[in-house]
């Protein structure tokens, strides 16, 4: 072990160490273009280019699921608090596991039924339309235009995380790691569609959950096994132990509340519209969660037992956030190195790549065929998609380009918009007949808005993650309005009955 740091230490050993981490990266980056080209070869229409065809097996649909969630915070950010908080920053984890669990289970076989029921919706749009027999388009053009500039924010983060962790981890120039990144996800999501997106995250998850297992498991090692871990850890201080530390009632609460999220998100709920068929779900959930567990447990063990192991050669991190990198340097030879590296690569690109075909895929179905070709053909569409793809990337590729701080203050909540506008409607069409198009509306809107002022309020910020005040004042407006207006058509109501009924159908043969 420790190749990494037994290198030579001249000019062109250091040279050497960097060309076979390249080497490593740029295998990684053709095998997904490669992906992108048989994708592509087997996109035929725009239901294969948006939703693949909606013949997903589980095993790809629930890694798939995982790796467009959990992008470059499972690998930094989770890895970093634990190694600065130990045991008590792992709260959020707990949250995010039951509120996938709960995704799975309440979402998931619902979702891939009714979109299909509801005139073969393809969109998250396009189905709030379809499920509410929404005349006047507002519900659909309203969600679209949500997903379409938030995502585009998004997704320039994103890029922002790549170019940066080229910058630091391979001593690029920020922006040629900005154009390596951008170029390859451009290319086989905008050529290979949903499968290309679906199959790059399966690899990509893979990567991700063998590196977050070989990484802690090596670094007991090196320590010299769990009882040294343990007395390191101990040693350095033994409230890393206690779960409650620094901790009140309100902060767990809050990062229980990420698991809100789940319900809401766009890039990760169209993975339910995606799989073969509703019996596949039930297997893709054992898949998925067994893949979450071990990769967020891996993920908090590398903070964990990274301290103990910086601790006993008495080095010091300046960012706690880079412990994988530095472990994966320190104790492995450059070629798995760079293979390890290439899991936070894909933590970062499964994510962009979710996002962007989810908004070209918005700007495609549910504005350019509404407001301008509604006869639009099966080619037009799907080329229109692409052109999507291009143009929503580059706009975040420009927003990136400066690498401007305020795009990632943004993100902070996004997540917590997304889960308050789009989760509690979400849940709501799924299993309320009486929802109405109107109290939809009202309910994404004010969530929507709670967040934004909640997250910054001072005298708000800090007290309760926004997320839950949100999701809140979305149940109680939709359900408010819904009462009070005029109660769904025959039409509606029968819909949802004959979705109930294939529901019921599947179950049973599953």
């Amino acid at each position: 072990m420790r190749y990494y740091s037994k290198a030579k230490t001249t000019r062109r050993g250091c040279i050497a160490i960097q060309l076979q981490l390249l080497l490593s990266v740029l295998v990684y980056m053709l095998g997904l273009l490669w992906i992108g080209y048989y994708s592509y070869k087997k996109t035929t229409n725009l239901s294969d280019y948006v939703l693949g065809g909606r013949n997903m097996g589980p095993a790809v649909t629930a890694l798939s699921a995982g790796a467009s969630d959990m992008s470059g915070w499972l690998l930094m950010g989770l890895p970093g608090a634990m190694y600065v908080q130990g045991l008590s920053a792992g709260w959020i984890v707990v949250g995010l596991t039951l509120g996938a669990f709960a995704n799975w289970t309440f979402v998931a076989p619902r979702l891939r039924v009714y979109t299909e029921i509801a005139h073969n919706s393809m969109t998250i749009p396009s189905f709030l339309e379809n499920r509410f027999g929404d005349g006047t388009r507002i519900l659909r053009l309203t969600s679209a235009l949500v997903i379409i500039v938030f995502f585009t924010i998004y997704i320039s983060s994103g890029f922002v995380s790549g170019g940066v962790l080229f910058e630091t981890t391979f001593h690029l120039d920020y922006h040629y790691g900005l154009w390596i990144i951008a170029v390859v996800v451009i290319a086989y999501t905008l050529f290979g569609g949903f499968m290309a997106v679906s199959l790059t995250d399966f690899v990509q998850g893979i990567i991700m959950v063998v590196a977050l297992v070989l990484v802690p498991l090596v670094t007991v090692i090196e320590v010299g096994g769990i009882g040294p871990t343990i007395s390191e850890i101990h040693a350095i201080n033994p409230a890393m132990f206690d779960v409650l530390k620094g901790t009140s009632f309100l902060g767990i609460i809050s990062f229980m509340a990420w698991g809100l999220g789940y319900f809401g998100q766009p890039h990760i709920i169209v993975r339910f519209m995606a799989i073969s068929s509703i019996q596949e779900i039930r297997k893709a959930r054992r898949i998925g969660m067994n893949w979450m567990v071990f990769s967020v447990v891996g993920a908090m063990l590398t903070g964990f037992v990274g301290a103990a192991y910086m601790s006993s050669k008495g080095t010091n991190l300046a960012d706690p956030e880079t412990i994988f990198i530095e472990l994966s340097k320190i104790l492995f030879h450059p070629i798995i190195t760079g293979f390890l590296l290439s899991a936070l690569l894909a933590a970062v690109m499964s994510t962009i790549s979710s996002q962007l075909l989810v908004t070209a895929s918005s700007l495609s179905e549910d504005l350019y065929k509404l407001l301008f070709r509604r006869s639009a053909s099966d080619r037009e569409a799907t080329l229109v998609s692409r052109l999507a793809v291009l143009v929503v990337s580059l706009i975040s590729l420009g927003m990136a380009y400066t690498k401007d701080d305020t795009i990632l203050d943004l993100v902070a909540y996004a997540w917590a918009g997304f889960g308050a506008s789009f989760g509690p409607l979400v849940l709501l069409s799924l299993y309320w007949k009486r929802l109405t198009r109107w109290g939809a509306l009202s309910g994404m809107i004010s969530g929507a808005v709670t967040v934004l002022i909640w997250a910054n309020v001072p005298a708000l910020t800090g007290t309760l993650y926004e997320m839950i005040p949100g999701f809140a004042v979305n149940l109680a407006v939709a359900y408010i309005v819904s009462v009070l207006s005029p109660a769904p058509s025959q039409g509606v109501r029968q819909l949802f009955e004959t979705y109930e009924q294939h529901l019921q159908s599947g179950r049973n043969k599953a």
